[in-house]
């Protein structure tokens, strides 16, 4: 969950076209045929220096991407923490250019790390050599905003709407 106001939100690894067995996907009755792969070696680089920034103090928070990709991960933190996101694609790792699939990809060793804003420069040093991008801030609105590459408004909604969206399928 976000833990405070300021704070500045990561995405760590490369966001691939793996669409293929994606929620997403299957939401829409979209068939995919390409399934995220698994870089091994660039994932145990990844998982060391989450696990050194975490040593180090630098992680406010951190949460996989994993079902539903970075939009369902960002939600999931801003409604458990009570706190906004204003966040933007443009410096997402990747060279993917349609929004809907930066936003529910489910490639593989990606993960969205909080970090304090005066932890940025130890941050960004300790994590060279790994794809990652500065996609946004925590604020204390309850309001969850995302803009495309185009830096296009694509999604603007409070984070209660985004939590009871979330919750209501597990009700009987």
């Amino acid at each position: 969950d976000l833990k405070e106001k300021g704070n500045l939100i990561y995405i760590i690894g490369e966001t691939k076209n793996e669409m293929g067995g994606s929620h997403y996907n299957l939401m829409h009755d979209f068939i995919g045929n390409n399934a995220p792969i698994v870089d091994a070696v660039m994932g145990l680089k990844i998982f060391n220096k989450l696990s050194e920034a975490s040593e180090l103090g630098l992680l406010r928070a951190c949460h996989d991407l994993s079902e539903g990709g970075l939009a369902v991960a960002l939600a999931e933190m801003a409604f458990s923490g009570g706190f906004g996101v204003d966040a933007d694609l443009k410096n997402a790792p990747s060279e993917v250019k349609k929004d809907e699939v930066l936003l529910f990809s489910e490639s593989n060793t990606r993960f969205i790390a909080e970090v304090k804003s005066e932890d940025k420069k130890a941050f960004e040093d300790l994590m060279k050599g790994i794809p990652i991008g500065l996609i946004g801030e925590v604020f204390d609105k309850k309001d969850f905003r995302v803009y495309g590459k185009s830096g296009k408004k694509i999604i603007d909604m409070g984070i209660g709407e985004l939590k009871e969206a979330w919750q209501k399928p597990l009700r009987w």
